[in-house]
């Protein structure tokens, strides 16, 4: 049974968060507190709009409604980012449409300066039978004075996976968001945490594989906006000049901003960084496993071997089975 329906779980202790800032910017969670933004407002703003945005559960980040759709469109996880090694990581696709800073990068990357174009969200991409290789993200469309258009190019937004829990910590703290704030959540079960590697090959691998190999061999542009974290889980990847690239790798961090009587802030998505690679060097990198030693798999054989083999089969007698 879910929160909503009624129950909820024992009360997590609370005890006080210590919140600083690092030379970067980033605010630092020294609690048991996994939440970082909850419908694009810190846990901890208690001001009039985070509080209207929270009760009617609304998106500040552009989303194709004005309410938040994540999950479940009538009782949304409006959880936006969440607190991993004291660093806040984006959790949801949308966060990353803040003032569509991402088109203008990735504009720049496609287009000519002066160049008119507009974007367009959740395009539907057909391979040659007519089968869906899924929707693109974002397309920005050049267009000439007359409305034509004249070119394109693909933006993929690659948010972090999550494993564990979300829901309840976050259910829990909207029941009562002013008491809450510093709720240590980190001794219950299932606590949530970034799951990079099923970001990059349930999500990022195919993008490139499916979509990205139809752009590829119409010889159009991809940019790539993601996290700062999950870039750093990924291999190394060959560089190229911009005039040469294929991918345009945005890299994102949230970095906290202070306005005097506003609350404590909120976060705003920066660019920290940009990296250009073609596309077959990049997706080869990505999709080439690490592998360990053979000696060791043989050995966890061995083990199981051994185990089975100790272990004398189950042979039950039925007497008079007529």
């Amino acid at each position: 049974m879910s929160l909503g329906e009624g129950v909820l779980p024992v009360p997590p202790l609370l005890k006080p968060t210590v919140r600083t800032l690092d030379e970067e910017g980033t605010t630092m969670n020294r609690g048991g507190q996994p939440l970082a933004e909850v419908f694009g407002f810190l846990i901890d703003d208690q001001t009039d709009m985070a509080r209207r945005y929270h009760s009617l559960r609304l998106c500040p980040f552009n989303n194709k409604v004005p309410n938040c759709t994540k999950d479940k469109a009538k009782n949304p996880l409006g959880v936006c980012s969440i607190y991993h090694e004291n660093k806040p990581v984006i959790t949801c696709p949308i966060r990353f449409r803040q003032d569509w800073i991402i088109a203008d990068h990735a504009a720049a990357f496609f287009f000519e300066e002066g160049t008119r174009w507009t974007s367009l969200t959740e395009v539907r991409l057909n391979d040659a039978h007519g089968k869906s290789a899924g929707n693109i993200d974002v397309v920005l469309v050049a267009y000439d004075d007359s409305g034509k258009v004249i070119d394109f190019g693909a933006l993929e937004i690659q948010a972090v996976y999550i494993s564990g829990n979300v829901r309840e910590p976050f259910e829990y703290y909207m029941s009562d968001p002013k008491s809450r704030v510093s709720m240590d959540w980190s001794g219950e079960p299932n606590y949530p945490r970034p799951d990079y590697l099923s970001s990059s090959r349930k999500r990022l691998v195919p993008q490139l594989v499916y979509k990205g190999g139809i752009l590829h061999s119409w010889k159009k542009k991809i940019a790539v906006a993601l996290n700062k974290s999950f870039l750093a889980t990924l291999p190394t990847l060959k560089q190229v000049p911009r005039s040469n690239a294929d991918i345009a790798w945005l890299i994102y961090d949230l970095k906290l901003s202070v306005e005097e009587g506003h609350g404590p802030g909120r976060y705003h998505l920066t660019k920290v960084d940009e990296i250009f690679t073609e596309f077959e060097p990049a997706l080869l990198a990505i999709t080439t496993p690490s592998p360990g030693r053979m000696e060791d798999f043989i050995k966890l054989l061995q083990e199981k071997l051994d185990e089975q083999l100790e272990t004398p089969p189950t042979n039950q007698t039925i007497e008079r089975p007529f």
